[in-house]
């Protein structure tokens, strides 16, 4: 397996990707959220100009957030500063780019579409989309010379999108739970590495890896799996039986993968903590990540959190190098 990390794309994010290169992580994916981060594609060609391997790419876009012809100029931009080599673009239905938007996940369909619309500008082609013929028109110096080639990676839950994977991308990108038979298996890994001693229920456990024991709170909620996650029910009955239907969504999303909200912190226990595995010492992660190649996972994504980024790339990649 590699190591990569994922960053909740912030004003800081490509510093950060500099330190995870030093680290020795192989890639850095960027979430693309509007609602919550900051633009992804500035960040991605700020994290370009400031490192020289480590690979870069977006994790993940959304259809509907973008124009194709968009998306295929930003990757060209992306390109020209880091190389092909160097990117990837990860294409998902937006679980968190549209939800947060008040918006239901895309359909799968929509995007296989928008990924070959984008190929095939990057290609240098012509694209029929909503009716109208478009190509890269960029000449010198607007744009790298066509055709640009990249990798992709679906991020995919369930039959439907394993299938787009299949056909239309490179790899694919997993949250939930591994995803065999690819030649690349990304897996994204929330947590942090506990101190020797430290209980994963301390203040800076929490700070660290809160956000990932509440998000396991809000997909226990969406998928009904209550008696997986302690407290789901409770949480699940009252942490936002105040808020209107048509804002929840908002409220839902304050702090989203990155700290926990007011609203979540009293349901993000020590019992949840250690439940859920988000905070664990370094045998205990070393146990975990070698479940996930037995899996058939070739890509570890770490996402760190809290006030202290560096240090949670750094124990991780310490813990993932025993």
């Amino acid at each position: 397996m590699t190591l990569s990390c994922s960053l909740t794309s912030s004003l800081h994010s490509h510093e950060h990707a500099r330190i995870a290169e030093e680290l020795g992580y192989t890639r850095a994916w960027f979430y693309d959220s509007p609602a919550l981060y900051a633009d992804v594609w500035v960040q991605l060609c700020r994290a370009a100009e400031l490192t020289e391997r480590i690979t870069l790419g977006p994790g993940v876009l959304v259809p509907s957030l973008r124009h194709p012809m968009v998306t295929a100029s930003a990757i060209a931009q992306l390109v020209d500063l880091a190389g092909p080599d160097r990117v990837v673009v990860g294409v998902g239905t937006g679980f968190t780019g549209r939800v947060s938007l008040g918006q239901r996940p895309s359909r799968w369909r929509d995007v296989a579409a928008y990924i070959e619309a984008v190929k095939a500008l990057l290609a240098g082609k012509q694209v029929e989309w909503e009716g109208s013929i478009m190509q890269m028109l960029h000449e010198t110096p607007f744009a790298p010379a066509r055709p640009i080639e990249v990798r992709w990676a679906v991020a995919a839950e369930g039959p439907k999108g394993i299938a787009t994977a299949r056909e239309h991308a490179d790899g694919v990108l997993a949250v939930t739970k591994p995803i065999p038979g690819f030649d690349w298996s990304a897996q994204v890994v929330f947590g942090t590495v506990l101190e020797e001693g430290e209980e994963p229920g301390s203040a800076r456990a929490i700070a660290a890896a809160g956000h990932g024991a509440s998000v396991l709170l809000h997909v226990a909620a969406e998928f009904g799996m209550f008696e997986l996650i302690p407290g789901a029910q409770e949480w699940a009955e009252s942490a936002y039986s105040d808020v209107p239907e048509n804002e929840r969504h908002l409220a839902l999303h304050r702090g989203h993968l990155h700290s926990v909200n007011d609203r979540d912190r009293p349901f993000v226990t020590a019992e949840l903590m250690a439940a859920t595995g988000v905070a664990l010492g370094v045998a205990q992660w070393r146990d975990k990540l070698a479940q996930l190649d037995e899996a058939g996972v070739t890509e570890i994504v770490y996402q760190p959190a809290g006030p202290d980024i560096p240090r949670e790339l750094e124990a991780f990649a310490a813990a993932f190098a025993h």
